[in-house]
């Protein structure tokens, strides 16, 4: 592969960003991307993969680099130059890169390989507590996936099209893609590609979900007419799910303390054409007591720490901290005191999170249920997704019924 001065100075720029200024990396690519129009789908696969590829492995290859944050334009250099080496790419002749000691390079990263918090690229904390949640075994298994880079799922939007016809309108677009079993509104691209720009996609006839995501709507149960309040809906990736699991009969009540999110949901649910959702700010508790006791479903796709989904996050292990989860978990805990009193008897509640560590998940539910708020409920059923064991992202869901 030839090195192109343009493209290596955009990653560079976009990494010192990322590094540097705490941006968040999807953010920065897509603006990253739009710099220049001349730029072809190589040109843009090559910024945006090669710039996560150095996010994922910052860690290992700083050590092996020998640099440390704040991070010159020098050391991203370093970075690129190690990045480069191991992939067996040959650096160019600029003043830029140093003269590059490949043999130190490959050799330091052998050895390092040998310690799982370098060979994964993780912080010393987050390797400590995967093992005390998850046990020695699981988390390296875990940790190893949750580093792969994450496949492009689409969930198919049932309100306007079948998974068979958009696979084959798709195909036609050059798009190749896969149904995945078990995931029965799941397709998946044989080739990364930009969706975004298709056809298809401006016509609401999908958007994109991870497989795992796409368990949670059907894991609620909802059926034509119920009343259902999504209680985090944010963007609203789950609840246009609903809406079209429900055929766009009922009521869905999206709720979020983000009213820019709300708006987002507000154009993709347009696009999408589903017409039974209302968005709500939550701006005081009062917003939410109106609810209390009034709805046929109810989810908590609460908020966490993100675990599960570093595969397409992986800034995300630089930016968290254990006082974060700590919080969280705080967090977790009133929301489901709280919200859990939107569900009339009889009713059903979702409780989820893209985590993979027990104390957000399993242990959360466990404690709620022994608590004065979650007498009246019972556990159905609940369901862990580990990334290790899917291939897609890692989740938890549970789902509890409110005694008549």
């Amino acid at each position: 592969m030839r090195l192109h001065r343009n493209l290596v100075f955009a990653t560079i720029d976009a990494l010192s960003e990322i590094f540097n200024q705490e941006k968040y990396a999807d953010k920065v690519i897509q603006n990253t991307l739009k710099r220049d129009k001349r730029w072809g789908s190589r040109d843009r696969s090559f910024v945006a993969e090669t710039t996560y590829d150095i996010v994922r492995w910052k860690r290992l290859y700083s050590e092996i680099a020998e640099v440390k944050a704040p991070y010159s334009r020098e050391n991203l250099f370093r970075l690129f130059a190690v990045w480069a080496t191991l992939r067996g790419i040959t650096i160019p002749d600029w003043k830029q890169f140093e003269p590059v000691p490949s043999r130190r390079i490959k050799g330091k990263f052998d050895e390092l390989s040998q310690i799982r918090k370098y060979r994964e690229s993780i912080p010393d904390w987050m390797d400590e507590l995967g093992v005390k949640e998850l046990g020695e075994k699981t988390w390296e298994k875990e940790i190893h996936a949750l580093n792969e880079q994450a496949p492009v799922v689409l969930r198919v939007n049932t309100l306007n099209i079948t998974r068979d016809k958009l696979r084959s309108i798709l195909k036609d677009e050059g798009i190749a893609t896969e149904p995945i079993k078990d995931y029965p509104d799941a397709l998946q691209l044989e080739e990364r590609a930009n969706v975004f720009i298709t056809d298809a996609f401006q016509k609401g006839y999908f958007e994109v979900q991870d497989a795992s995501s796409q368990l949670v709507a059907r894991f609620l149960d909802v059926e034509p007419g119920m009343r259902v309040v999504d209680t985090c809906a944010g963007a609203g990736g789950k609840t246009l799910h609903i809406a079209a699991l429900m055929e766009n009969k009922g009521q869905i009540i999206a709720t979020d303390i983000y009213e820019n999110k709300l708006k987002e949901l507000k154009r993709r649910a347009k696009r999408a054409g589903a017409h039974n959702i209302e968005p709500r700010v939550i701006d005081s508790s009062k917003v939410v007591k109106k609810l209390y006791g009034k709805a046929d479903r109810v989810l908590i796709d609460a908020p966490c720490s993100g675990l599960g989904v570093l595969s397409r996050n992986p800034d995300a292990k630089w930016k968290l901290q254990p006082e974060f989860i700590d919080n969280i978990k705080k967090t977790q805990s009133d929301i489901l005191d709280q919200y859990s009193r939107i569900l009339k008897p009889g009713g059903k509640m979702v409780y989820a999170t893209c985590s993979i560590l027990p104390s957000e998940n399993e242990k959360q539910v466990a404690q709620f249920l022994d608590r004065e708020e979650g007498k009246d409920f019972k556990l159905v059923k609940d369901k862990k997704v580990l990334s290790s064991e899917s291939g897609y992202d890692g989740f938890y869901m549970a789902l509890l019924e409110k005694a008549k």
